[in-house]
């Protein structure tokens, strides 16, 4: 079925002024920032906006709109910004568990090479204890006890 020029730009015109809405992030509920809720916002049916139809020129500034938005930071629908959001907190996530695994396997490799040090120093003093213990039997001098002397006493 024909339509008039009048009938078209009507169309267009209702096509626009979705698009800009959806543009805007004034998305229904459930619905998201693409073609097929541009042409239900509309009122159009969705097959026009592909191949040679009416409305194929409309769908392409759309998609360019759409990713000039995407490319300035700009996500015009809720969902995709929480997908997105979601994906980089993911991504963080997964760096902040690997540094954390790392930190772990490092501070565990030093927990054991702190013990082996240490259970070294102890045998090193249980044998330089022992080895004191045996020198002092044998030598061991007596000194003499301290002698108790007055200062300062006058007779």
């Amino acid at each position: 079925m024909r339509i008039s020029a009048a009938q078209r730009t009507e169309n267009e015109n209702r096509i626009r002024a979705a698009m800009d809405r959806l543009l805007r992030g004034e998305i229904p509920p459930g619905e998201k920032c693409d073609i097929k809720t541009l042409a239900r916002e509309a009122g159009v049916d969705r097959t026009a906006f592909y191949g040679t139809r009416p409305y194929a020129h409309l769908r392409l500034e759309f998609e360019r709109r759409l990713q000039t938005l995407h490319y300035a930071g700009e996500i015009p629908d809720p969902r995709e910004a929480q997908i997105t959001r979601l994906k980089a907190e993911n991504t963080k996530l997964r760096e902040r568990l690997a540094q954390s695994e790392q930190m772990i396997g490092e501070l565990t490799d030093f927990r054991t090479q702190a013990l082996a040090r240490l259970a070294a120093q102890h045998e090193e003093i249980v044998h330089l204890r022992g080895a004191a213990d045996t020198a002092a039997a044998n030598h061991v001098i007596h000194l003499p006890a301290a002698r108790k002397t007055t200062i300062g006493t006058c007779s």
